[in-house]
């Protein structure tokens, strides 16, 4: 177990005009699970690389308890990597796969023998050591990959990107498997996804990173309710953030036809940053479909039907306003209804009367209220 701290840890690719790590500022807990989430070339990975020794510090420095990690090898860091893909060696069995680089590095047998008997039992291997990896379901051969890194009992894991190779269901599953294990082992694991739900289910804290910049890193509680900018609203949550940029009015702010009204405290905060237009973000879940009338006025587009509840996509009609990126809005709203609306009804939405409503700087993005 260990703690990991990134000060103003940079990394550039050569030829490249921007840094894949922008001075990332990192400080993790000893046995804490951190998520490194983002989109695809948002430096999560080559954070984790850095970390790893697969990747130069270009500028600033990653502390391992305490100890500078910059110029040491990453076979003296006395960490762990699991990768997306599995790398099994599909001549030697599941066990010899598990206890090969305890025999590199001159383990005795009997004590690779417990370490191999004792990873194959938290992962439910012990039937299949004797198994070669072709003989192996894809979740299996993860896990194989996993008791792999934990028969070497490091002070850290390195997790990138694991379960892309798995379907949707195993994804789910192995999952569980892996965050149930990781506070069995309270071992410091820092794990990379672009999928936010993964994240938000995995983690004890999240960082979201854009462009090599982190966003935000905090408790997915936090990440879901208080969001430090817009991207971080609209990346977290599955449907996203409905994110519009809105004009300020003396009472709250316009959609559509209609004013949403804010708290007078609010108010005087978009007054004293003098924005006459600010970006709004409201949940899914805190906006509703209404048949009498009230609300603002919308299209309905689509309708996804998820047994126990419906998300109704409808796209903003009658003077309402560009989402951040200039697109036409297009409002989402859960439903616990079936069939709460048909494709190309009109209808209305409104926002409910306990939702609480994000505001962001039109321009900066950051958060406002």
């Amino acid at each position: 177990m260990a703690e990991i701290s990134y000060k103003n840890a940079s990394c550039v690719y050569q030829g490249a005009d921007q840094l894949a790590v922008d001075s990332l500022n990192l400080d993790i807990g000893d046995g804490e699970f951190v998520v490194l989430v983002g989109p695809s070339g948002s430096g999560k990975s080559t954070a984790l690389r850095m970390l790893a020794g697969l990747e130069e510090i270009d500028g600033g420095t990653i502390m391992i308890d305490n100890e500078d990690m910059v110029g040491v090898a990453p076979k003296d860091r006395d960490i762990a990597m699991v990768f997306q893909n599995y790398a099994l060696y599909p001549n030697k069995t599941v066990g010899e796969n598990m206890g090969f680089a305890l025999k590199m590095r001159g383990v005795p047998h009997e004590e690779r023998k417990r370490r191999v008997a004792e990873a194959a039992r938290l992962l439910d291997l012990t039937e299949y050591l004797d198994r070669k990896p072709g003989k192996l379901s894809g979740g299996q051969r993860q896990r194989v990959a996993m008791g792999r890194a934990i028969v070497r009992e490091p002070r850290v894991f390195c997790m990138d990107e694991p379960l892309s190779n798995l379907d949707a269901k195993l994804r789910v599953q192995t999952r569980t498997q892996i965050a149930a294990l990781q506070r069995r082992l309270a071992t410091t694991t820092v794990y990379v996804t672009h999928d936010q739900v993964e994240a938000m289910t995995m983690g004890d804290r999240v960082a979201v990173l854009k462009s090599g910049r982190l966003q935000q890193f905090s408790t997915p509680t936090e990440l879901y309710d208080r969001p430090a900018n817009a991207f971080v609203a609209g990346f977290i949550g599955s449907p996203a953030m409905n994110l519009f940029t809105a004009p300020r009015t003396t009472d709250g702010v316009h959609i559509g036809a209609t004013t949403l009204e804010l708290p007078r405290a609010t108010m005087s905060r978009l007054t004293d940053a003098g924005l006459e237009t600010v970006t709004v973000g409201i949940r899914p879940e805190q906006l509703e479909l209404r048949k009498d009338g009230t609300g603002f006025a919308v299209v309905v587009e689509l309708v996804e039907e998820l047994g126990s509840e419906s998300y109704v996509y409808a796209r903003g009609t009658g003077g309402s306003h560009p989402a951040p990126n200039g697109l036409p809005v297009t409002f989402v709203a859960r439903s616990a209804s079936r069939s709460p609306a048909k494709l190309a009804e009109s209808a209305t939405m409104a926002v409910r009367p306990d939702a609480t409503v994000h505001l962001f700087h039109p321009v900066s993005g950051e958060r406002i209220a």
